[in-house]
C-alpha cells in the first residue's frame, strides 16, 4: 500500500497529539484510532498503517532490554533504571533477561543504542582483531 505525503503528515500529527510529557500515552493512542475509524476520513487506511508504524517505532525507542549472565539484584536493577532514566528521560520500560551465553557482564539495548560490556562481546571483538 502506497502512503501519501498527506497521510504521513497526518500520522505524525496524530502521534504528537498522543504524547503527554514527551511520553506516548496508550489511552490517547486508543482514542485517536477509534476516532479515525469512526470518522473514516479520506485515505484513513494508509493513515492508520503509518500511525501504527510510528507508534511501534516510538515504543521501541522507549524500551530498555538488559541482558545479564546471572540474575541481577533488585538494588542493582533499581540503580540501573535510575541511571538509564537520567540519560534517556522518564517513561522507559525495562525488561531484565538472563542470558547465560554472555558468560559475564551486561548487554543493554535502549532503542537503537546497544552497550555491550559482556565477556561474549569482548571475545567477539578480540576475534575480529585477528
Amino acid at each position: 500500500m502506497k502512503i501519501s505525503k498527506q497521510a504521513r503528515r497526518d500520522a505524525r500529527q496524530l502521534l504528537r497529539a498522543c504524547m503527554a510529557n514527551a511520553v506516548l500515552d496508550d489511552n490517547r493512542v486508543r482514542q485517536a484510532v477509534q476516532l479515525v475509524i469512526r470518522d473514516r476520513p479520506r485515505g484513513f487506511l494508509p493513515l492508520l498503517a503509518q500511525f501504527q508504524r510510528l507508534v511501534k517505532l516510538e515504543t521501541a525507542r522507549r524500551a530498555a532490554r538488559v541482558e545479564s549472565a546471572t540474575p541481577l539484584s533488585a538494588q542493582f536493577q533499581s540503580e540501573l533504571q535510575d541511571e538509564l532514566s537520567r540519560k534517556y528521560g522518564a517513561g522507559l520500560s525495562f525488561l531484565f533477561v538472563e542470558n547465560p551465553a554472555l558468560l559475564g557482564g551486561l548487554r543493554i539495548q535502549v532503542g537503537g543504542d546497544v552497550y555491550d560490556g559482556s565477556v561474549q562481546g569482548r571475545l567477539a571483538a578480540l576475534q575480529e582483531c585477528f
